[in-house]
């Protein structure tokens, strides 16, 4: 079992940015605190994915952090990052385990305990689990409960992370629950100042888990 820290886990939204801004902005929220990244561009073309990803990893790379992309294994292997994250209408976890082969990350979505085990079963080394309140970005949601979140928290032996328009003031609803970390969006991406927002979110998350 790999150890990762998913602690503050940031997935990517380069919507309305520049290159020049999306880049200066993960940087910012990488040196804020940010743990793990997932770049997720659904617009791309290929080509640009794996263009932007060898860019996106090599930030990565500078504060020694985890990249993953979503859902496009050609892609993670052509930019050569750390892995890859599907869902549950991607490819399957076990397939993508044989592609990538033993070292490299799969991450996967879970909504229930039986998608859960199947994913850890198939070879996943996280899990994302939501959405914990609607959120703004344009991937469809469906919502889960923080009973469900629990319950799969206990169910596996992995890192589960909540997701789904989580920010510094809302986390609370999370407290009790075994969670490895929180995933995030919009609370970094669209903030004025990335790297408070960061700082801001790792200090909610150390008090969630102290209390």
């Amino acid at each position: 079992m790999k150890t990762l820290d998913t602690t503050l886990y940031l997935v990517t939204d380069s919507t309305g940015l520049s290159e020049e801004v999306f880049l200066e902005k993960v940087e910012l929220a990488l040196q804020g605190g940010v743990t793990f990244l997932q770049l997720r561009e659904k617009e791309r073309s290929t080509r640009e994915y794996i263009r932007l990803a060898r860019q996106v990893h090599a930030l990565a790379l500078r504060y020694q952090v985890p990249l993953v992309v979503d859902d496009r294994v050609d892609v993670a292997l052509a930019a050569e990052v750390d892995g890859v994250h599907v869902g549950q209408s991607d490819m399957p976890v076990e397939l993508a385990r044989t592609i990538l082969g033993p070292e490299k990350i799969v991450g996967a979505t879970a909504k229930t305990v039986p998608q859960a085990l199947e994913a850890l079963e198939q070879g996943a080394d996280y899990l994302g689990v939501g959405a914990i309140y609607p959120t703004t970005t344009k991937v469809i949601t469906i919502m889960t409960s923080t009973d469900t979140l629990g319950e799969i928290c206990r169910a596996v032996p992995i890192p589960v992370n909540a997701i789904g328009g989580l920010n510094r003031d809302n986390l609370g609803v999370l407290k009790g629950i075994p969670i490895g970390g929180i995933c995030v969006v919009s609370a970094i991406m669209k903030a004025a100042d990335p790297r408070a927002a960061a700082e801001g979110l790792r200090q909610a998350y150390d008090e969630l888990r102290k209390g």
